[in-house]
Order: C-alpha cells, then structure tokens, then sequence
C-alpha cells in the first residue's frame, strides 16, 4: 500500500494517513480514499502523502467483497500519523470490540486526528470520541445511531469535517472527502486534475447532501407516506397540489401533514421544495441548463422566485453557486 520509493528523511511525505480496517470492512470506501492519496502524489511529482493498513492485531481483515489487503500493522505500532481513518461496512456492531474502543482512546489521547469511513463512524461514537462532533456516517445506520448516541450530532451530508474529526459516508464519497482535504493541503488546482483522471464529473463538497431514501427513513410500515413522496419524485416539473397528493393516496390532507411532520420532521409542502431545490442543484452543477430552464424544469414559476427559495436552503443564488463551482475548478490556489 505504501509508496515504493524510499524518499530521504528530509523530504518525507507531509502527511501520513492509517487506515484502520475493520472486519467485513466495505472495501470501494478504502480504495476510493487511497487512490485519491495515490494521485494526488502523481499530478504534484512528489511524495505529499503516505498512507499504510492497520488492524487492531497486524493481520489483513477480511473486506465485506471477501478480499483483503495488505500490508497490514498492528494499530499499537504505526508510529506518527496525521489522521486515523476507521473503515468500517457490515455488521459493524460485531467487529466493535472493547480491545478496539481502547485503542481508540488511547489514539485520542495522543491527539491523533481521527477519522471515520462508511459505518467506521459508529466505533468513534461507541468510544465516546464523536460526542458534541458534527459526524457522517451512511445512511442505513444513522436512525438507529441517533438513537443510540443523542450527544453526536449526526448529519445527512456526503462528509463532515469538525476540528480533530473526520467522517464520511460509504460508497466513493470517501473520495470527496480526500479531494477536499487535499485541496485543503495542496491547493484548488490539484483537486482538479486528480478528479479528471478518474473521470469524475464534478468534486462534491461537504454541502452536498448523501440520499437518504424515505423508506429508510420511516420504515416499511407508513405506505402511504412513501408513495406520497414517490408522487411528488415524479412531478417535479409541475407540482401537485397537497390536496391532489393526498387523494391519490386515498386519505385526508390533514393526515399526510401528521405522517410527514412526525416521521420525517418536515410539513409535506417544505419537503417537496426541499426536493425540487436539491434537483435544481444537480442540474445547475452537472448541466449547461440556465438558470431559467432550471427554475422551468424543477415548477418556479419565475425566476425571482426560484433564486429566493434557492437561496434559502443553501445560503447563495443559483448563479453565484454555478460562478464558484466553476472558479473553484479553475482558479490557482
């Protein structure tokens, strides 16, 4: 995992990551990480940043894939680190040991940087390491960790970054993370370049929010909210009235209200614009779309308006969050 070239002392890499592998570990969360490490080293010529496997006791954890990689040290002996990541997937309940919460205060207790990768969250949070922390962690175990940890503040975005902490969702968001922390360390133009190697479209940043499906949300048991939710996915262009969702639901608008207010903590009206804004995000991000034709596409009646609402949810208009994208991509640092 570490780089093959062995660089004199004095130009060692700045930055040493440790990725702390848990078993069944999902493994798209740690390659996506490393990789992003791996290019960054690339693009600049130079050995910015190093990066190396531990488990708790040396030996390579099984991945949730049935693979494993190596090679892998013992948590005890990795030496100095800027951030320890912990890389957790299924089961992770299971592979949450007391032998591992220790370690895990004892690396806090050092003021080692921590960080968390996919279900990696929930071993920082069961050590107590994440209490009064923004933190991520992916979205088939956050209503249940927000039960079980009331002192974490539990957030719905790609990643999150709270002084010491680091947390991120599963999947390739992992790589957003790095991406931004690298454009932290290295500058906005480098961020760029790795992301065009990978063919990425754009880099995402901690605003971006992870989807939670509704069902996930609420449960199997609430029907007719989630196939009020799936009405409104499928009018965006023209929204239905509250009144016409609730009767092709077959029950009273004043139900759907109670069900969308207890179960997902929104009157129906704010998440159906909730909805709309985040669409009309995507397209004004990945699309050549004006600003009208967006504010058209996702049922504004004007442009005025949909600039107002825009601007509401997340905290700039429409145009000027196209203008930064695109000088964040271009500008030098």
């Amino acid at each position: 995992m570490q780089p093959r070239d062995q660089q004199p002392a004095s130009q060692l890499p700045r930055h040493r990551f440790v990725f702390l592998t848990l078993p069944n570990y999902t493994m798209i969360a740690l390659a996506s990480a490393v990789d992003a490490l791996r290019m960054a080293n690339r693009v600049t010529q130079r050995e910015v940043y190093e990066w190396s496997l531990a488990t708790l006791d040396g030996k390579p954890a099984l991945a949730s894939n049935g693979l494993s990689m190596s090679p892998t040290v013992a948590i005890e002996d990795i030496g100095p680190a800027n951030i320890v990541f912990v890389v957790g997937g299924i089961l992770v309940e299971q592979a949450v040991t007391p032998a591992l919460l220790a370690a895990l205060r004892r690396l806090a207790q050092r003021h080692v940087a921590l960080g968390a990768l996919c279900t990696g969250g929930y071993a920082l949070a069961k050590a107590g390491l994440l209490d009064k922390y923004k933190a991520v962690i992916h979205w088939e175990n956050m209503s249940a960790l927000r039960e079980e940890f009331p002192r974490v503040v539990f957030s719905d975005q790609l990643f999150a970054i709270d002084r010491d902490r680091y947390t991120c969702t599963g999947g390739i968001a992992p790589l957003d993370l790095m991406l931004h922390i690298i454009n932290a360390h290295q500058g906005r133009d480098i961020a760029p370049l790795i992301s065009e190697q990978f063919i990425l479209d754009r880099i995402r940043n901690d605003q971006d929010r992870q989807h939670i499906p509704l069902q996930a949300r609420v449960g199997l048991f609430h029907e007719n909210l989630i196939e009020a939710a799936a009405l409104m996915q499928a009018n965006i262009e023209e929204p239905l009235p509250l009144d016409e969702i609730a009767t092709l639901v077959g029950v009273s608008r004043r139900q759907i209200e109670r069900l969308f207010k207890r179960y997902v903590g929104q009157v129906p009206t704010r998440y159906y614009l909730d909805m709309r804004l985040r669409r009309a995000r995507e397209l004004l991000l990945q699309t050549a779309m004006s600003v009208m034709e967006i504010a058209v596409a996702c049922g504004f009646q004007s442009p005025p308006h949909f600039s107002k609402c825009y601007r509401s949810l997340f905290g700039h208009t429409p145009s000027a969050e196209r203008q930064f994208s695109r000088s964040a991509a271009l500008s030098p640092p």
